[in-house]
């Protein structure tokens, strides 16, 4: 392994810092009378079997809902996700590198849909279930809400490359935008209360009716075949550490021995995983769990994008897993030895249930596509 150790600000780290800043410090000063719409709750749907959700930020200061979620802000984020309007060139949309049918990731490895239309280094995320999410976002959990989250791809100068003057200014000069501001949150469009309308139309991304969930809730108890029920067990077996519970996600931060060897902390330490936000030496090359929902229509998967198959995946893990200090003790499931064994008819199997993992009303859902179509 190659470790460098240093103390390093990350202006991307920096960025999400000051816009949290923000989010949490911001008042209705623009003298804009409150609007009863902002008023109006957005009925959140807790699905049966998942844990307490966290439905907003919490403010530091008084352990309330910082952004409470409300029909009219729910809107203005859906609104807000789907526009290009919010990226330098006016080309790129949260939309653009997030696609519903995907899960709302974007099918690529290395997405090169931003604004400089260079490769990203790390693989567009799925974007579903994320109020559930308390351990940080982003791979490597660099952004702790996702108020704090928005400011990355809105000013990161390979994805949307947004000054954030400019773009309140563009909102503000659009009179559909200040009308819907208005309903929202009673001001004209600022920076920190597009980064709240944008969290609480993710907060909505709600995927919870796959097939598996009808078998689990004993709506449709026939809805997993004899195949797909081995295919369960053998997940909780093999796979519960990390893809835990009904979210099949803990949402915590592991080395899954893809890499022994993370770089010198160049690029912004981009591959030493939650390392590069903790300085924790146990936290090299770990990142986090992405669930296992819809995991069948969101390849290719990892961090990076490397494998472009469910199968490439089950390979890694049964065959290639790399032995370092650092690798995840869970993955020592072979007589002690690194590797998780299955055999090819358990593979199958695993993959038929990954398969009842799917939910195909989340993935076309109106609700949650563009409102300019």
């Amino acid at each position: 392994m190659s470790i460098k150790l240093r103390n390093k600000h990350f202006t991307g780290v920096f960025v999400l810092l000051v816009g949290l800043v923000g989010v949490l410090s911001c008042s209705k000063d623009d003298g804009l009378p409150l609007a009863e719409e902002e008023e109006i709750p957005f009925a959140f749907r807790q699905p049966a079997f998942f844990p307490k959700a966290v439905e907003s930020a919490i403010d530091p200061k008084t352990g309330i809902p910082s952004n409470p979620l409300t029909k009219a802000g729910v809107e203005l984020g859906r609104r807000l996700f789907y526009d290009p309007l919010l990226s330098a060139n006016k080309q790129v949309s949260c939309a653009s590198c997030h696609h519903q049918s995907k899960g709302f990731s974007d099918g690529v490895a290395l997405t090169t849909a931003g604004v400089s239309g260079k490769p990203l280094e790390r693989h567009s995320p799925t974007l579903f279930n994320l109020a559930w999410a308390d351990k940080g976002f982003f791979w490597d959990g660099g952004s702790t809400n996702l108020e704090s989250q928005a400011f990355g791809p809105l000013t990161h100068a390979d994805e949307m490359g947004m000054y954030l003057p400019v773009l309140v200014e563009r909102l503000r000069a659009d009179a559909t935008y200040v009308e819907l501001f208005q309903k929202a949150f009673g001001e004209l469009p600022s920076e920190h209360r597009t980064a709240m309308a944008l969290s609480q139309f993710q907060r909505m991304l709600i995927s919870a009716d796959a097939p598996y969930d009808f078998y689990r809730r004993e709506e449709q108890p026939d809805a997993l075949s004899a195949e797909q029920l081995r295919g369960l067990n053998l997940v909780r077996q093999k796979c519960g550490s990390c893809h835990a519970g009904e979210l099949f996600t803990d949402n915590e931060f592991h080395n899954n021995g893809i890499d022994d060897d993370f770089g010198d902390g160049s690029h912004e330490g981009i591959y030493w995983g939650r390392y590069r936000i903790t300085y924790n030496p146990l936290d090299l090359g770990a990142f986090k769990t992405p669930t296992l929902r819809n995991v069948m229509v969101s390849a290719p998967y990892m961090h990076d994008g490397r494998f472009k198959t469910i199968d490439e995946v089950l390979n890694h893990y049964r065959f290639d897993i790399k032995d370092t200090p650092v690798t995840a003790s869970v993955l020592y499931q072979n007589k002690d030895q690194v590797g998780i064994p299955m055999t090819d008819k358990e593979v199958e199997d695993i993959k038929s249930f990954l398969n009842a993992l799917t939910d195909e009303t989340f993935l076309k859902s109106r609700e949650f596509s563009s409102p300019f179509k």
